[in-house]
């Protein structure tokens, strides 16, 4: 009707804001434009640009998940990525995940999980282990770290992660690493967290498995700050090292933890 007052700014920036759908925001973008209001056209722009973000989103995850696609059209039906976390920590085991996606996930904001803010990070690897066809993780502590050194371990931490899922993959991806001891064929990647969506999500697997591991092991050695630290050599942790020593847990073949550990 002609004499009915337009809506508000105030009210379409909150029904904007409540816009998930792709094509309603780009409906509610071509209203504004016509809109004589400035805060209208404004708020016609905001639209856009988030309409272009999800196409980006979208791009993005579409060239993730580009490795896998290739490999199932050759045949590979269950796709592992594969990647550690934890090699440079003082403390605390080096982990590695290892995760079989479905054909369409529902993961969104998948990416590096270096790149996540860690309650990101945790929503992603709840999701990520709900909807997996296969997860597992390993795990390599400080004993055999100093026995076989951090590189060695890493390797076996992936090891032990594939020998985990339930079932052989038909192919492994991994990140910038050949995994020694396995049957499947596999696919080192420069960069694989970042490039590919199974790689991605072990990664979080990964690192969300092992920040809940260091917040346990702060209950048992309170003087450290692993909760905070996460094992990594920061200014509290080295002081804690020279007024106490080291735990149990400390990676003895590290150099600031052999200083201090007892002969």
């Amino acid at each position: 009707m002609s004499g009915q007052r337009p809506e508000s700014l105030a009210a379409l920036r909150v029904r904007a804001g409540a816009i998930d759908d792709e094509s309603a925001l780009s409906e509610l973008a071509a209203a504004l434009r016509g809109d004589p209001r400035a805060g209208a056209r404004a708020l016609a722009k905001r639209c856009e640009r988030k309409v272009a973000a999800v196409h980006r989103e979208r791009a993005r995850l579409a060239l993730l998940f580009e490795n896998r696609r290739r490999l199932r059209e050759r045949g590979a039906r269950r796709v592992a990525g594969v990647d550690e976390v934890g090699m440079g920590p003082l403390a605390g085991p080096v982990v590695a995940a290892a995760v079989v996606l479905p054909d369409d996930p529902e993961l969104p904001g998948l990416d590096d999980s270096k790149k996540l803010s860690r309650a990101h990070r945790e929503r992603l690897a709840e999701a990520i282990r709900r909807q997996a066809i296969d997860w597992a993780v390993g795990e390599v502590w400080p004993e055999e770290i100093d026995r076989l050194n951090v590189y060695h371990a890493g390797l076996l931490s992936m090891r032990r992660a594939v020998e985990g899922l339930s079932r052989h993959p038909d192919h492994v991806l991994v990140d910038a690493r050949t995994i020694p001891g396995i049957r499947a064929p596999q696919t080192s990647m420069v960069r694989g967290d970042s490039r590919d969506a199974s790689i991605a999500a072990a990664s979080i697997v990964a690192k969300v498995h092992r920040d809940a591991i260091m917040l346990r092991l702060d209950a048992r050695y309170p003087a450290y700050g692993f909760a905070r630290n996460k094992g990594y050599p920061t200014p509290q942790h080295m002081e804690a090292l020279q007024r106490v020593g080291a735990s149990a847990v400390h990676r003895r073949s590290f150099a600031p933890v052999a200083r201090v550990a007892e002969v």
